[in-house]
């Protein structure tokens, strides 16, 4: 429930008006004036996104922020600004960026461009200054009137003061005989209505005639520190300290002592306005407050903070780096964590004591999918300089990881190669050069680059056979294996790769595995065997609180067993990774329910966003989601490239049976253009999968195209498609034209379609909604194009359109 808004009935219309007539409104005043509270009063309720700003100090912090308050990220090539445009378009929401510094930030022409490439955006800034920007309305919110010497003794100044003195358990006020004395305080705060409730707590404290007249908030906050007893005092000043909200176990190693000993420290604090409490539960501080705060703080206090927070990170961190689950109780104090670790890193004496907390925290964070945080985290342990040789190279090996599932495949590399040069000097430089070897692996696999995952993989292996890194080693050959439809020896990998008797030790090992087993299942038709394989891995891993493993086995149950309730996950907070195999099953329900334009505009985000993030494997099976969906819309031309592309795709990667579902997807397209060779082309999907013992499921089982007797011998080659199949197949759809060559033929046929709608003027969004597909889909078409036709402006395209028209 909000407090009062008390006397600002004039600014809450004023504000109400402005958001009503414009886009951007910057609510301006002193620290403490209560400009936060008037926009909580006024701000529509349920479509408000909150940002603290207080602590950003860049443009590219503000856009990171508020990207995070509406649960948006960028995606691999993207920018923090277009990323944020569409976060913001098209939805009936107001950004608040609270307590915003414009001129540190220089944030001022970023939300003038985020207002003008959008249409219906609309943000709410609350600060000391404005920003000038033409897009700009202003609302000033000032102290509260203080009654002068001669006029009655009331009014929102006087009744707040009142309240505050009830509230803290002060004496009843008699405004006739203590008027001299309400007076005399109230002059002195100004009118700021956080001046008002710390001079109104120390009359309820000291009584009015005791209590310090203050003209300034630090002066408040001067006179509220030397009220308290010294444990408490020590208590502002330390938490003052921190940068962020922290529970009572986090406050309690601060203070150095018991947690319920600090739950009546900080009870104290919060009972006198100097700490808030969260809608978690957790403690914090206004920054003008916090400011102060540190002003008072003393050395000791600061290496006490330091202390403290290490001692709670190394308590609470895992003890093995290996182990960590998603619901690890310090993941809610997690920004104390990171400050800890940093804070310790940052110091050369117990920058070995950061890197291990690092190291130890990883598990949790990778398995309950937070990559972000686990990058920030590891880059900043490896920024603040070398650490102990062997730990050092695990940290650069685990951001490598969680680089390439935030920024794309192989950004990660670089870190892996840092690894590789902590490994010289570690006891063993075997053992650590196999374990970045087989994160390498796992790097190419992503990308699809088959061969040199298992490279890498045996190279792992060879490096230290009996070493740690061996079982994810051979799972990830399972999974190679798996995927070129080496079913015997993805098999015998797997059994490999899972413990001969129970660990604590990486079980998500021995379920990755299980899962690679299911998948085999389902390629060569054992469906039963499949769903019940999937069920139990995602049972054993809800179990032991394996998120990421959890969610990954899920989606391949979701697609292959109807009567499966599937858990509810946040798509937007998944690293890349796991996010485009759920939004393709996203896709792909869509597709069963017969909404084919929401199923091809999924697949075509899906597509965009795994051919920027480099995620082979994900970009063929998206672009046979959105072949699929095409060819339900009649869209036969541009499924006829998209399966064509993913044909390519598919024999470059060495994934046959996924070559098997486009040849059958372009069989189901040639008989529907009456083509000859409709026949052949199932006759080849059927050539790759039956030396396989695989068999037609998901989408191939859609086109029941009758294959020929045989596949036309310069197609095949052994198992596989031969080095000219793809050329030959893609001859038969082309269509001999007598019309004169254009600029425009090398561009595709969606790409055709983006570049004729922006000669019509409309903006992407406008194209998104009318091609059923993204605006980020539409940019990355609009990549494309200025590359191909080498332009760099719509203006241009457009131009170049109407003159080949």
């Amino acid at each position: 429930m909000l407090s009062p808004c008390l006397g600002r009935d004039d600014v809450r219309r004023a504000l109400a008006q402005a958001l009503e007539e414009s886009r951007w409104v910057t609510v301006v005043g002193p620290p403490g004036s209560g400009k936060t509270l008037v926009v909580r009063h006024v701000a529509p309720e349920g479509t408000t996104c909150w940002v603290d700003a207080r602590s950003l100090r860049s443009t590219d912090e503000v856009l990171v922020a508020a990207l995070a308050s509406l649960d948006a990220e960028t995606a691999p090539g993207d920018s923090l600004l277009g990323a944020l445009g569409r976060a913001v378009d098209g939805h009936d929401l107001v950004l608040v960026l609270d307590g915003l510094d414009l001129d540190a930030t220089g944030a001022g022409p970023v939300l003038q461009s985020v207002l003008e490439s959008t249409s219906d955006a609309r943000v709410v800034v609350t600060a000391r200054t404005t920003a000038g920007e033409p897009h700009e309305s202003v609302v000033r919110v000032g102290p509260l009137p203080v009654p002068h010497s001669r006029a009655p003794l009331d009014g929102p100044a006087v009744e707040l003061f009142l309240r505050r003195i009830r509230s803290a358990g002060g004496q009843p006020v008699d405004l006739t005989a203590q008027a001299h004395e309400v007076r005399r305080l109230l002059s002195a705060t100004g009118g700021l209505p956080l001046l008002i409730e710390q001079v109104a707590v120390q009359s309820a404290l000291v009584g009015l005639s005791n209590a310090m007249s203050t003209v300034s908030l630090d002066q408040a906050v001067d006179s509220a520190h030397d009220l308290l007893d010294d444990a408490s005092a020590t208590a502002l000043r330390r938490i003052g300290l921190l940068d962020f909200p922290a529970g009572l176990g986090v406050l309690a190693q601060v203070l150095e002592v018991s947690v319920p000993e600090a739950a009546e420290l900080v009870g104290n604090l919060v009972r006198r306005s100097l700490v808030e409490v969260d809608h978690r539960g957790q403690f914090d501080m206004l920054s003008p407050i916090r400011g102060r705060a540190r002003v008072l703080a003393r050395e000791d206090d600061s290496v006490a903070v330091d202390a403290g927070l290490l001692t709670w990170a190394e308590s609470h961190a895992p003890e093995h780096d290996n182990y960590g689950a998603a619901d690890a109780e310090w993941l809610r104090d997690l920004p104390a964590m990171r400050h800890a670790v940093l804070t310790a890193c940052a110091n050369p004496e117990t920058r070995a004591d950061g890197y291990s907390v690092a190291n130890r925290i990883f598990s949790s964070l990778y398995t309950s999918m937070r990559a972000r945080e686990a990058l920030e985290v590891l880059e900043g342990a490896l920024a603040s300089g070398d650490g102990p040789s062997e730990i050092g190279a695990q940290i650069a090996r685990r951001a490598g990881i969680a680089a390439s599932e935030m920024r794309g495949t192989y950004e990660g590399l670089w870190l892996l190669d840092r690894a590789d040069e902590h490994a010289s000097a570690a006891p063993r430089p075997e053992e650590q050069l196999a374990k970045t070897a087989s994160i390498r692996a796992e790097m190419h696999l992503d990308a699809g680059d088959l061969a040199s995952a298992e490279r890498e993989a045996k190279r792992a292996i060879d490096l230290d056979p009996e070493g740690s890194m061996r079982r994810q080693a051979t799972r990830t050959l399972a999974d190679v294996y798996a995927s070129q439809g080496r079913f015997a020896e993805a098999a015998q990998a797997a059994g490999d790769a899972m413990p001969a008797r129970s660990s604590r030790d990486e079980r998500w090992i021995d379920l990755s595995a299980r899962t690679v087993l299911a998948r085999i299942a389902l390629e060569q038709g054992r469906v039963a065997e499949a769903v019940a394989g999937a069920r139990a891995v995602v049972v054993e891993a809800r179990e032991l609180a394996e998120d990421r493993v959890c969610l990954l086995a899920e989606t391949l149950l979701r697609g292959i067993d109807p009567a499966w309730q599937a858990t509810e996950v946040v798509r937007e907070t998944l690293p890349w990774a796991v996010r485009l195999p759920v939004l393709a099953q996203d896709g792909r329900d869509l597709l069963v329910r017969g909404e084919a334009r929401q199923a091809a505009g999924l697949a075509a985000d899906v597509v965009a966003l795994a051919d920027s993030a480099r995620l082979g494997r994900d970009a063929v099976e998206a672009r046979l989601l959105l072949g699929r969906a095409l060819v339900d819309l009649g869209d036969l031309d541009q499924a006829t490239t998209t399966y064509l592309t993913a044909l390519e795709q598919a024999r470059t990667m060495q994934l046959p049976l996924r070559a098997a579902d486009v040849l059958d997807g372009l069989a189901g397209v040639a008989r529907l253009r009456e083509l000859s060779e409709a026949r052949s082309l199932a006759a080849a999907a059927f050539a790759l999968r039956t030396p396989r013992l695989a068999v037609r499921w998901g989408y191939s089982a859609d086109y029941d195209v009758a294959p020929a007797h045989r596949a036309p011998e310069e197609w095949i080659n052994g198992d596989d498609l031969s080095a000219e199949a793809v050329a030959l197949i893609t001859a038969i759809f082309n269509r001999a034209t007598t019309s004169a060559p254009s600029v425009l033929d090398t561009l595709t046929a969606a790409e055709r379609q983006v570049a004729d709608r922006v000669s019509h003027g409309l903006t992407s969004r406008q194209i998104a909604e009318e091609l059923f597909v993204s605006p980020r889909t539409v940019d990355a078409h609009l990549t494309h194009i200025y590359r191909k036709l080498d332009i760099n402006t719509r203006a241009r395209l457009a131009a170049l359109v109407v003159d080949n028209r």
